[in-house]
């Protein structure tokens, strides 16, 4: 349970401002229909997040312990990092794909936006790190990406802009170094 509660937590604050959270802005904006968008937004995480934990998980087999902690933990000082980066997104390159209707739309720029981008990352390394709870970690994450994506869906950019974006980064990015920092200096966590 604590790899869920954990994986949800992280992507939750790490998808604050992230380009699939402005992604969900434009689709809301341009479709006005947020139930194929919010459905869309669940099967492309899910299937992201699933191929990202088995990933994941067979890294955790294919290096030993030590290598793994080493990687771990500066995974997530490099993620803490990337959080404070801002996300920008190209509304012509991710919603080219509208012929395939709402939700096809929706599926095909989330698995694409997600693909290399730091939630997916984080489900990487934190089905490394909880492999034999790999399943939850994949729950956790789409469960994170959801808790920032769905209001994004129905209350748009006006939601956004009331926000604290930059503080809400920085604990993320605190976050994930402490953890990093804790992999790095700690034996038992693995």
């Amino acid at each position: 349970m604590t790899a869920f509660l954990l994986a949800t937590a992280l992507v939750a604050l790490a998808e604050m401002g992230d380009k699939t959270q402005l992604l969900a802005f434009l689709l809301a904006a341009r479709f006005r229909q947020p139930v194929p968008i919010v459905l869309g937004i669940l099967v492309a995480t899910l299937v992201n997040h699933a191929f990202a934990g088995a990933i994941g998980v067979w890294i955790t087999q294919l290096i030993g312990k030590n290598i793994m902690q080493w990687v771990l933990g500066l995974s997530f000082i490099i993620m803490g990092a990337w959080i404070l980066i801002p996300d920008k997104i190209d509304e012509d390159e991710q919603l080219n794909n509208a012929r395939f209707g709402v939700f096809g739309t929706t599926v095909i720029a989330f698995f694409l936006a997600e693909m290399g981008d730091k939630t997916q990352i984080a489900t990487v390394a934190l089905s490394a790190k909880y492999a034999q709870e790999f399943i939850w970690v994949i729950l956790g994450t789409t469960c994170g990406m959801m808790l920032a994506n769905v209001p994004a869906v129905y209350l748009g950019n006006h939601f956004a802009k009331k926000l604290p974006i930059r503080l809400i980064h920085g604990v993320a990015a605190a976050i994930f170094i402490v953890i990093g920092v804790i992999i790095l200096t700690n034996n038992t966590l693995l």
